[in-house]
């Protein structure tokens, strides 16, 4: 395959949709680590990836968002993170075999950054740049840090990639909510900062993933090409999860979801997938939609 840069600039990548609901789709536990299937059951994350990338995505994204030690401690997995990140990279490896890039998920380490919480930037730094070199050394083709609320530890993710993986393109996303304002996150960032904050930290791409749907993200979207001198990333929830007993169902069905993520694709939009409640079916309908812009 062609360098992902250089891929950036021949039209939009689609990319695939979740992971963490589709494995609850598969039965794991609520309760439990995403990222203990990855040794556990890695032949349902093959079977997902197969269907992600049969639907049509270039894209394919690690089972690694609750990676790093730190987020991995909560469920007493820490000792396992290189063998975790490691092994999700290998499965994705196999599938995507040249047809597409291989995408590992960075999330946050689900702790608050000092002087809010008790995490020093240095710790949060170093977290990062060990679950990235894991990474890197295991032959993904990019970095997706996302599901950011707070810019300091994105911008901390991004320094640890550039530093340890200088060569792997940085896709870094922020989730939003619509305010009287306009779109801010949990810790009052909007778009036209989180845009500057993570160029400047030297993101190659940067953008919105998550939130409340693709009606909401219309309103990142605009946002982000407005702002941003990067190519943008936006990656819409599936609607917000209504619970069905003991399961979650995501309201906004493929069709319906595709025809609404038609007004995503700002100036600039380079990069368009799913994100929580979206599936290979979901996928497969955005596909179409790009097929009908060519």
């Amino acid at each position: 395959m062609i360098p992902f840069v250089e891929r950036l600039r021949r039209g939009v990548i689609l990319a695939d949709g979740a992971w963490g609901s589709m494995l609850m789709s598969r039965g794991l536990p609520p309760n439990q680590s995403p990222e203990t299937w990855t040794l556990e059951r890695p032949e349902i994350l093959r079977a997902i990836a197969r269907e992600y990338l049969e639907a049509g995505a270039e894209i394919l994204t690690t089972n690694t968002f609750g990676g790093t030690t730190l987020a991995l401690s909560r469920h007493r997995l820490e000792q396992r993170a290189v063998e975790i990140n490691a092994t999700g990279v290998a499965i994705l490896r196999d599938i995507a075999e040249g047809r597409a890039y291989v995408s590992a998920s960075i999330g946050p380490t689900g702790r608050l950054l000092a002087p809010l919480g008790d995490l020093r930037p240095d710790a949060a730094e170093a977290a990062f740049a060990a679950q990235i070199e894991t990474i890197a050394e295991a032959g993904a083709d990019l970095l997706c840090i996302e599901t950011m609320s707070d810019p300091a530890e994105a911008v901390l993710a991004i320094h640890a990639a550039k530093r340890v993986a200088p060569a792997l393109p940085v896709i870094a996303t922020m989730t939003f909510e619509l305010t009287p304002r306009g779109p801010y996150t949990l810790m009052g960032t909007s778009v036209e900062a989180a845009a500057r904050l993570l160029a400047e930290a030297g993101a190659d791409v940067v953008g919105a993933n998550c939130g409340e749907g693709v009606r909401q993200m219309t309103v990142v979207a605009e946002a982000f090409a407005a702002h941003s001198r990067l190519p943008v990333a936006i990656r819409p929830n599936a609607g917000l999860p209504l619970r069905q007993g003991r399961q979650l169902v995501y309201a906004e069905l493929p069709e319906d979801f595709a025809k609404a993520a038609a007004a995503l694709l700002q100036p600039g939009v380079a990069v368009l997938g799913g994100c929580c409640g979206t599936t290979p079916a979901h996928i497969r309908a955005l596909r179409s939609v790009l097929a009908a812009r060519v």
